[in-house]
């Protein structure tokens, strides 16, 4: 629920005893401030400490099924309250005023159901400052009925939350109120009153973060009004010195504590991730002391918006309350009866480690995240699939249901399918792949606009400063739309994804190999067996005599996960692996000359220590790209379904620098440039992905990363990786296939098996090899990418060497007669070819050629062989880029443009039967 300008709320505990999360035994909550010395814990029944979970995001909600998961998780992990507070509930925020409907009631009144059967107290919050008269009884008395009616539905706990509003009061209620405290305070009281005064019932101001007070925490005329007015039974949410806070201090929960007269009860963003959809938060429940538990009344995590994703977040959230719930030391293993020799292995194996020391002797936030992924590893082996997306709607129309006594109904809910089809870049003429119909919480529509985050310029930044809102995701199919449509039931059963591109994977360079033959044998090992959700549900394959047994994939390792939650920490810091590599990749790139081509002194020593660095770093990029295919093969595609997005995104990122080291390693100029430029701030996406981006000499050219994932979870990898002579005859065969591709009736004899790859590629492959890509699968190389940084000094070249040599191979035709194709691309060996003009050359002048077969359907490895090579032109000092495409080619022509190139106005000297497309760097 953070986005920028729009950020926390949450609210609290039902009115009714709840368990407590060890013994079993209801406890009783003593409302009120509450001093440090008054403090016991749920099991000596001094108060009972709000502890759980706020679905109070933007964007998709939970389903039924993860609701009633979170209730069994919170029950199991001794956490008590789920706060209801999700902002695609129109009726909780925007329409506030409208009654729920029937549909709509049957969904609150089963999950109100839910949470009891799990002990777990439902807290229904609702936001009425966007636009209520808080002097207007009628206002009131709408607020009142809303409330009424859900209380009829068997909620006993509220929340009022007037965050994100304005400060200033309409004409009327300046005449009523001396401050815009007071209206708040005077409503709350009110409707806290007219509930009875339950025993849980949260307000959040709209001062709700240090950084939001005016002029500061201690001497804000607001917090003071609060403070003072608000009735001592009502409990204020708080997140923290910021919105999404880094650290949460004592001191700062006591100077809050002091001007609020009461305790607060903390929103914690710190997992949150819907104002940043680039970025996930696996890592665990930090910079909040377990001291803090005994000066508050309560802690609400609002975590990442993807249910499966936050396994780490609640784990650990309870491991720390846990730790100290009345003061008292406690394991941070689990009570409920987890294995106690799990925890013992971890501590064993933490033991005289060089982590850092923790000042907090209660509670480990390393231990806690191995506790929690140790246990999360367990699922994923259990065979699971959500057969749809289901999604209560709230909207302005339907029958509004008053206040009658309803039974709980049995658990139901809308399903809304959208088909999401991602065209493939090359190859137009393939037949459309039958893609799955339910949209993911993270389809993008074409439409849509990508955030990116700009540059940290402070790591204690607020994480949403760094990112440019999206466009709003369109409104969500009502349930009539969804019946309107024709889908196949079949793909109905399936949930899609949007995710991210390519790839690559790593054995060690052995010391008597060649670059090159390492390189190749390298490539190899890149290649995964491809596996994807369909064909998880055909019968399983027996071999017969003479037939190879299929590819069992991996299984998942701790390793994996532990790997998984490094990449993808917290919002301001980065685990140490995801650390070391970012520092290696930057010191490979400063270092970068000391293995150029036109190095003169090369330094044995020098070279030495890159090249090791450079393997260890590879390494290093391979343990992702293995993690993201044993994950894309686990059991668990619920699981999957959520994480796959983030892991898609960083393997193709991580897969593109690890191609482009392969690069610095063996054909980079000492000349190398790497200027960070002055990008515009949407220019970059979050977390670690945009670093690496950032730390690419293509930085700025977001749409080459902007690479969304197939509709169905695969593990299928390409490999990209330096062009070798080697390699020639498969580009050529590439470069002929694809050049033909769409002809009924091919113009080219069997007699000239090379003219093709000669006229297009071969000056390039031979000329200008030090700017060359294959892309390669398990059946070899299947794309290719060429160019030359300058094309005037390689036009000479040409000239001098390259163009004679084919003169010879193919003799001049005889121009009287009529010629066919074959023989025009012969006589054009023997014309002097007009060179483009200088003004143009100026801003394009390198000469570019991409070309994926047709049998590649992913869109994704077009972009990533588009990124290598222009940041290998862009490192040697290029300024932009140019292709040359035949009128008639209508599929170069859309390939280049999907990979941002334009067609340039024509200009004198062009030449007349081709269109030239440019792209600056």
């Amino acid at each position: 629920m953070v986005q920028k300008e729009k950020t926390t709320e949450a609210t609290q505990v039902d009115g009714e005893p709840s368990p407590s999360p060890v013994s079993g035994e209801p406890c009783t909550e003593a409302p009120g401030q509450v001093e440090e010395s008054s403090i016991g814990d749920e099991l000596t029944h001094h108060r009972k400490f709000i502890s759980g979970v706020v679905e109070g995001f933007y964007g998709r909600p939970w389903t039924m099924e993860q609701r009633r998961e979170l209730f069994r998780r919170q029950q199991k992990w001794g956490l008590n309250t789920y706060l209801y507070a999700p902002k695609d509930d129109y009726k909780h925020r925007m329409f506030w005023r409208e009654l729920y409907s029937v549909e709509e009631a049957e969904q609150l009144m089963t999950l109100i159901g839910a949470a009891k059967e799990h002990g777990i107290e439902f807290i229904y919050a609702i936001s009425p400052g966007l636009d209520i008269t808080f002097s207007n009884q009628k206002e009131v008395s709408a607020l009142k009925r809303k409330l009424d009616q859900v209380s009829h539905f068997g909620c006993k706990s509220f929340a009022l939350l007037f965050d994100d509003i304005d400060h200033n009061m309409c004409p009327a209620d300046k005449e009523v109120f001396s401050s815009f405290a007071h209206a708040q305070v005077s409503v709350t009281n009110e409707i806290y009153q007219y509930l009875g005064e339950p025993e849980s019932f949260l307000f959040c101001p709209t001062e709700y973060c240090g950084t939001f007070c005016y002029p500061s925490v201690s001497q804000s005329p607001y917090l003071r009004t609060v403070g003072e007015k608000l009735l001592p039974g009502i409990d204020v949410l708080w997140t923290g010195p910021k919105v999404v806070s880094k650290d949460i201090s004592v001191e700062s929960v006591e100077e809050v504590s002091k001007i609020l007269r009461r305790a607060p009860v903390i929103w914690d963003n710190i997992h949150a991730n819907d104002y940043d959809q680039k970025r996930l938060f696996l890592g665990p429940y930090k910079g909040r002391s377990t001291e803090l538990i005994p000066r508050l009344k309560g802690v609400l995590t609002n975590p990442n918006c993807e249910f499966e994703s936050n396994f780490v977040a609640i784990h650990t959230l309870a491991t720390w309350y846990k730790s100290n719930m009345n003061g008292v030391r406690k394991d941070v293993v689990m009570t409920d009866g987890e294995d106690s020799t799990v925890s013992i292995q971890i501590k064993l194996e933490n033991e005289g480690s060089d982590e850092e020391l923790e000042t907090d002797m209660l509670y480990s936030p390393q231990l806690a995240l191995k506790l929690a992924l140790t246990e999360w590893l367990g699922e994923f082996g259990v065979p699971h699939q959500y057969n749809s997306r289901q999604v209560p709607h709230s909207g302005a129309k339907g029958t509004t249901i008053d206040v009658p006594s309803m039974a709980v109904p049995s658990l139901y809910s809308s399903t809304t399918v959208t088909t999401v089809f991602q065209q493939p870049i090359m190859s137009p003429s393939m037949p459309p792949v039958c893609l799955d119909p339910i949209s993911h919480p993270l389809a993008k529509r074409p439409h849509e606009v990508e955030e990116v985050e700009v540059e940290k310029k402070d790591s204690d930044e607020e994480p949403m400063e760094m990112v440019v809102e999206k466009q709003n995701e369109p409104e969500p199919e009502t349930d009539a739309e969804t019946e309107e449509k024709n889908v196949d039931p079949i793909l109905a059963d399936k949930m899609a994804e949007d995710l991210k591109p390519m790839d690559t994977d790593k054995e060690s360079l052995a010391e008597s190999k060649s670059t090159e033959e390492s390189l190749q044998e390298d490539s190899g090992s890149d290649i995964a067996p491809m596996q994807t959700d369909d064909q998880l549900k055909q019968d399983i394959f027996v071999p017969g005599p003479n037939e190879k047994p299929l590819f069992i994939a991996e299984p998942l390792m701790l390793e994996d996960l532990c790997l998984l939650a490094e990449l993808f920490y917290l919002p301001y810091e980065h685990g140490p692996k995801a650390i070391q590599m970012l520092r290696e990749f930057n010191w490979l790139r400063a270092n970068s000359s000391v293995v150029s081509v036109n190095c003169k002194r090369k330094e044995s020593e020098k070279v030495a220590e890159w090249q090791s660095r450079a393997e260890k770093f590879e390494e290093m990029c391979c343990s992702v790209i293995q993690m993201f295919t044993r994950l894309s093969n686990s059991a668990n595609r619920t699981i999957l379904y959520d994480l796959y997005p983030y892991i898609w995104d960083i393997k193709s990122i991580i897969s593109m620098v690890k191609s482009f080291v392969q690069w610095l390693g063996c054909r980079s100029q000492s000349s190398a440039q790497f200027l960070r430029g002055d990008q515009e701030p949407w220019a970059f996406r979050g977390g670690l992905a945009g670093e690496f981006q950032r730390l690419l000499p293509i930085e700025g050219a977001n749409d080459l990363f902007y690479q969304p994932p197939p509709s169905l979870p695969t593990s299928k990898i390409y490999s990209i990786r330096p062009y070798f002579p080697k390699d020639e005859g498969a580009v050529y065969k590439i470069c002929k296939e694809m050049y033909c591709e769409g002809m009924e009736d091919v113009p080219f004899s069997e007699d000239d098996p090379d003219l093709i790859g000669d006229r297009l590629v071969g000056g390039l492959l031979t000329l200008s090899s030090d700017y060359g890509f294959v892309l390669e699968d398990d059946d070899g190389i299947c794309g290719y990418a060429v160019g030359t940084v300058d094309v005037k000094p390689f036009i000479k070249k040409c000239k001098l060497s390259w163009i004679p040599f084919m003169q010879e191979k193919y003799h001049k035709p005889d121009c009287e007669k009529a010629l066919t194709e074959a023989e025009k691309m012969m006589l054009s060996f023997h014309e002097e070819e007009d060179g483009l003009p200088d003004s143009f050359l100026s801003n394009f002048p390198s000469l570019i050629k991409v070309d994926i077969h047709a049998s590649v359907t992913d869109p994704s490895v077009a972009k990533s062989m588009m990124g290598c090579l222009l940041s290998s032109l862009k490192a040697n000092g290029s300024r932009g880029a140019f292709c040359k495409v035949r009128q008639t080619d209508k599929r170069m022509l859309d390939f280049y443009s999907k990979l941002g190139c334009f067609e340039v106005a024509r200009m004198e000297g062009f030449p007349k039967d081709v269109i030239i497309m440019g792209r600056s760097l």
